[in-house]
């Protein structure tokens, strides 16, 4: 089975190659490497520099391999970056997905799985979060994942795509072996900024409010493996190569932790201080979000093995201890 990976040199993309290729697929990553790292890739899957906005690039790849199915991680994820410039959104994240779904389509393609988030659901009033809860984005980015979401329902009963959409809650961690992890510029995730300032790497941490309606006060935060999150893609991608129906599901470890209980874990996992800055909160971060990912584990099975902060942590401090400036001098 031949699986092209569209935005396989990101933090997620790189470590669902890794995961393809362990498990013997036959796996080829396209990127644009305008987010992506090229050390990231892993060994063993073919790499084409490629933007999924681009027929020529795409329709290369088509009829260089036989594509059995398409995972697509290639979008813009930055909230407040969204906001501020909705257009980039707008085009990276639906229009050129609309082209890459198009150009599946021509090439006799009809398995995808998305790479959608739990930011479909706004602010919920209740937790856990179920999938059939209300969606309403409060961010352009949130808005470009519920759009596609919409386009490969439509697809899928007018063209007969079959899909999994996968909405994430916050994904973290590396990669065991220390290879790959999370490297972001700029970076706004909470466990890698925790990790740069007990590095020195930042001169102070952000908290962002003390007000919440939560035990200490900070908001409280569902984390996910990146891992454990791959594994569920590699179910939902053999849900879809035996004919499966098309389904959406929540990843999440339905686990919630504190930005303070973050911190202080950081700082026990490190054994390092760091200063730390109150400041007010963001707009529109809820106080509490934590999935229910019951219907990916009664359905598909998933079984996340990496639930603990302090295991997500352990993975991310590995990496980020072995590889202080990232990609940059790989």
């Amino acid at each position: 089975m031949s699986i092209l990976v569209c935005g396989g040199a990101g933090y997620i993309g790189s470590h669902m190659t890794a995961t393809l290729v362990e498990n013997g697929y036959d796996t080829i990553v396209a990127d644009n490497l305008s987010m992506g790292h090229k050390p990231a890739i892993w060994q063993g899957a073919a790499f084409y520099n490629a933007d999924i906005g681009n027929s020529a690039d795409l329709d290369k790849i088509f009829t260089s391999h036989k594509i059995d199915a398409v995972l697509h991680f290639a979008a813009f994820m930055a909230v407040g970056e969204s906001v501020e410039n909705p257009a980039k959104y707008y085009q990276n994240n639906v229009v050129a997905t609309l082209k890459l779904l198009d150009t599946m389509l021509r090439h006799g393609v009809k398995k995808f799985v998305f790479s959608s988030s739990a930011s479909v659901y706004g602010i919920p009033k209740t937790t856990p979060i179920t999938e059939d809860m209300p969606k309403a984005p409060i961010s352009p980015y949130a808005e470009t994942k519920l759009a596609v979401e919409t386009i490969l329902k439509w697809y899928s009963a007018a063209y007969g795509l079959k899909y999994v959409a996968l909405r994430y809650f916050n994904v973290a961690g590396a990669h065991e072996t220390a290879k790959i992890g999370e490297d972001h510029q700029p970076e706004t995730h909470l466990i890698p900024l925790c990790i740069h300032a007990a590095q020195g790497k930042i001169p102070v941490l952000k908290l962002f409010g003390n007000d919440y309606n939560t035990p200490d006060c900070t908001c409280i935060r569902d984390y996910i493996h990146v891992v454990d999150l791959a594994d569920a893609h590699v179910l939902a991608l053999e849900h879809l190569l035996h004919n499966g129906e098309s389904n959406t599901y929540n990843l999440g470890s339905q686990n919630g932790f504190s930005n303070k209980q973050i911190i202080e874990t950081v700082k026990k996992i490190t054994g390092l201080n760091f200063p730390i800055e109150q400041v007010g909160r963001r707009a529109g971060d809820p106080d509490i979000l934590i999935a229910s990912s019951e219907k990916i584990k009664k359905d598909l099975g998933w079984n996340p093995t990496k639930t603990t902060i302090e295991k997500i942590i352990a993975t991310a401090w590995a990496w980020h201890s072995q590889n202080p400036n990232g990609y940059s001098k790989l």
